[in-house]
């Protein structure tokens, strides 16, 4: 992968987690009026109310044409079950924490980086890894922390993110980033319709506002990420997200009153030590 490509891959993935973290906050507010799954659909049905007027004008209508439609529907059924764990964790969790441990995604990236796309992953990059699990444990506290499972939910969650990343570098081969991202949306939307017998709730305008500043960002965060594996090497680009910690926890505290623990920093602060140095590392001349 030449450096420009790299640097545009760079740039997206920063911007892609800018714009994940206000999805992610906005998320969280809709979950304290409404139903987890109404949220989980409307949302996304928000998102498509900007892709496909993208689709239409910027790439046209054929953008949106399945190559491989095996790899379409694996990439929907991951980005649906990781979309679900995410916001059911908001729901029960700080952002901020939630945000955290999302955030060791790039961990799991870096690791499976090898089995599942064939890159090499360097022993520098293991002990990487191993210390930045170190931080992980940290953040979590496994029978510790207050949550319980559902702390190690959100963990799963960024277990499961890497897969679909990784799996979305492969089927970025064959098909467009606004195919993919379209046709996952879908099966999101078609995975919360599923819960409308359980009850929603009437939406009002202010609701509706909300619905749709979470689609938007939803969209915009989903496709940067896309174009960030598109154009950087997983294990390169993926520790850029970081840049959203910050941001997690600032939003966090100005709109819930939340106080990341000392833990959580230190834990935090060594994720993502481990994100950066490999990256700097991958980026160096052999």
């Amino acid at each position: 992968m030449s450096t420009p490509s790299s640097v545009r891959g760079i740039l997206a993935m920063l911007a892609g987690a800018g714009l994940l973290t206000l999805s992610d906050a906005v998320t969280k507010h809709l979950t304290e009026h409404y139903p987890v799954g109404q949220v989980l659909c409307l949302r996304q049905v928000a998102s498509l109310f900007f892709i496909l007027p993208y689709a239409w004008i910027v790439t046209g209508a054929r953008a949106l044409r399945i190559v491989d439609g095996h790899g379409q529907l694996v990439r929907g059924m991951l980005f649906l079950g990781g979309a679900i764990i995410v916001v059911v964790s908001l729901h029960h969790l700080p952002l901020s924490f939630v945000s955290v441990v999302l955030f060791s995604s790039p961990l799991f990236v870096a690791a499976l980086s090898a089995p599942m796309l064939g890159e090499r992953v360097y022993a520098y990059q293991w002990a990487a890894i191993a210390v930045g699990f170190c931080g992980v444990l940290l953040i979590v506290q496994p029978g510790t922390r207050g949550g319980g499972w559902i702390a190690l939910l959100a963990l799963f969650g960024a277990f499961l993110n890497a897969v679909r990343d990784l799996y979305t570098r492969r089927l970025s081969r064959t098909d467009t980033s606004i195919s993919i991202l379209f046709w996952s949306g879908v099966a999101v939307c078609i995975g919360g319709v599923f819960t409308l017998p359980f009850g929603w709730k009437s939406i009002d305008f202010n609701g509706g506002m909300w619905f749709l500043a979470a689609g938007f960002f939803n969209a915009s965060a989903q496709f940067l990420v896309i174009e960030a594996f598109r154009l950087g090497r997983a294990a390169v680009v993926a520790p850029f997200r970081y840049s959203g910690l910050l941001w997690a926890m600032l939003i966090g505290f100005l709109a819930w009153s939340e106080v990341p623990d000392a833990w959580m920093v230190i834990g935090a602060a060594i994720v993502a030590w481990a994100g950066v140095y490999m990256s700097r590392r991958s980026t160096r001349p052999a």
